[in-house]
């Protein structure tokens, strides 16, 4: 079954990787509320978190927002079609929404705009390059149309030294948590064999 799917897809017209399949849309809403849940999870440790390092330095609060930004990296990762980040990003952003955080409706603000970041990433690429740069690099452009969002919205008041450190570290996060982090989870959930219906899992697979 999986080297016939497989043949199927690699004899496919080069355009078939621009339009999407039932099967896209069930992962990549899968994908989503997955990551929504780790989105919950870790709202709730990062009061917290946020507080301490508020007093050890300005902005280093940064480094938390990363992982608010690997739905987005991995949906493009995975599914590979113009639009995927997008939507995994807003779906994990709706879970928690649902459920209750202490944002409210401003995640789903969050996750559009996280969301957009990644995926002008990977359009720039065209959809054809998935290497651990493009994921750092759509991680650390998520985390900046994220930091605009946020002092705009939250620290308006804010110094510019605290602005500016709060760019630094949020992009250092969004390069780790998403980036790196995003690209080494697809490559662990291709060598299962769960992603063999996507190039993303054959191309890890080798499989023909």
């Amino acid at each position: 079954m999986t080297i016939n799917n497989s043949i199927d897809s690699s004899q496919s017209p080069p355009t078939s990787r621009f339009r999407w399949r039932v099967v896209d849309i069930v992962v990549a809403a899968v994908l989503g509320v997955a990551c929504g849940l780790i989105y919950f999870g870790w709202s709730a440790v990062y009061g917290p978190l946020n507080a301490l390092l508020k007093v050890a330095i300005p902005g280093l609060d940064g480094l938390l927002g990363g992982m608010w930004l690997l739905g987005g990296v991995l949906g493009g990762l995975i599914i590979r079609r113009p639009g995927a980040a997008l939507f995994v990003e807003l779906v994990a952003a709706l879970v928690p929404a649902l459920i209750g955080n202490q944002w409210g409706t401003t995640t789903l603000v969050s996750g559009i705009l996280q969301g957009l970041g990644a995926e002008i990433v990977f359009a720039i690429f065209l959809y054809k390059r998935w290497k651990l740069p493009v994921a750092v690099l759509a991680g650390v452009l998520a985390a900046a149309f994220e930091w605009c969002f946020e002092i705009i919205v939250w620290y308006p008041e804010n110094t510019l030294q605290f602005k500016g450190l709060y760019l630094l570290f949020l992009a250092i996060s969004g390069a780790v948590l998403a980036g790196v982090l995003g690209w080494l989870l697809a490559q662990a959930l291709a060598r299962t064999g769960a992603l063999d219906r996507f190039e993303s899992g054959r191309e890890v697979r080798k499989l023909v």
